[in-house]
């Protein structure tokens, strides 16, 4: 690496995340916001992209370039030991930040889950020299992270899961079958791999005839080998160490074809790996923004996986 007088090329590109949190402060009930890598972003070029709120609804987050975590704990007389890492959804265009992720993270620490908002990168050749593994390896540093400091956050190490809405599903599920191909430093071997993945109107397949096509443009660029395109259709990755699945979907979701949840089942069912799904009838893509109590059945699951506490 080559040094400057003052910072390299890659230190200015550190030094510019902390200064986005000092922008967009850590609100009043979460406890902490990390950045994701101490040191070097991997996979990362300095460019002219900047991070920003949308104005009309600051929520979504254009533009992201350094990957934070979002802590929030539950009260420790609520504490389960579990932890999830949420991938807030969004095309992998922007980050639907506060309505997928603050929401779903403080309901599971009412619920005695520890939950940490994962702002990964968003894809883009302008800001990695790789964009198609930029998330995933956002994905597998957030599994590394909540796992060596899971004394720190008195969770259970093996109680760690991953859960992504929509494109932030497919980034789920994606780190639940390629935790084994490591993308990131990981000089104390830690283990990569969720003990459960949770995935919400997700975008599963890469192939023509199911995928979200404005996602997979994103994400694997116009024109995409038929190899990559397989290699990130996630159906296509599943095997018997695939970590066991909760999955939910409206059947009448227009942008997201539920078809891709149902081809994922199928998968996870073959490769005898645990998974239950549950189908509302009607409710579109995000029904989570109109199903009040959409999480009810995602919780009765985790009580009977040994998850969480019987409310």
């Amino acid at each position: 690496m080559f040094y400057n007088v003052l910072f390299s090329v890659r230190q200015k590109a550190i030094a510019a995340c902390f200064l986005l949190l000092l922008i967009f402060p850590v609100v009043a009930t979460a406890q902490e916001i990390i950045p994701l890598y101490p040191n070097t972003i991997p996979n990362s070029k300095v460019s002219d992209i900047k991070e920003s709120r949308d104005k009309s609804n600051p929520g979504i987050i254009t533009g992201t370039t350094c990957p934070t975590l979002e802590c929030y704990l539950p009260e420790k007389e609520k504490a389960t030991g579990t932890a999830v890492v949420v991938c807030p959804g969004g095309g992998y265009s922007v980050i639907v930040y506060q309505g997928e992720g603050v929401t779903t993270a403080k309901e599971f620490a009412r619920h005695g889950v520890a939950a940490f908002i994962l702002k990964y990168r968003l894809p883009n050749d302008l800001t990695m020299s790789d964009k198609h593994i930029g998330p995933l390896q956002d994905a597998q540093q957030a599994i590394k992270v909540v796992r060596e400091n899971a004394s720190k956050w008195d969770i259970d190490p093996a109680r760690i899961g991953i859960m992504g809405f929509s494109a932030g599903g497919h980034l789920a599920s994606t780190e639940a079958t390629h935790y084994n191909k490591p993308l990131i430093e990981n000089d104390q071997h830690t283990s990569l791999r969720p003990d459960f993945q949770i995935v919400v109107y997700p975008v599963i397949s890469m192939q023509d005839s199911l995928t979200q096509q404005d996602t997979r443009n994103r994400l694997l660029g116009n024109e995409p080998s038929q190899a990559l395109k397989d290699l990130f259709s996630n159906e296509m990755q599943v095997d018997s160490q695939t970590p066991a699945a909760y999955i939910t979907h409206a059947a009448d979701d227009k942008v997201v074809d539920v078809d891709n949840s149902i081809r994922y089942f199928e998968a996870l069912r073959h490769h005898n790996v645990p998974v239950e799904m549950h189908l509302f009838p009607k409710g579109g893509h995000g029904f989570v923004f109109g199903q009040k109590n959409w999480m009810e059945p995602l919780f009765k699951w985790m009580e009977n996986s040994n998850l969480m506490k019987a409310q």
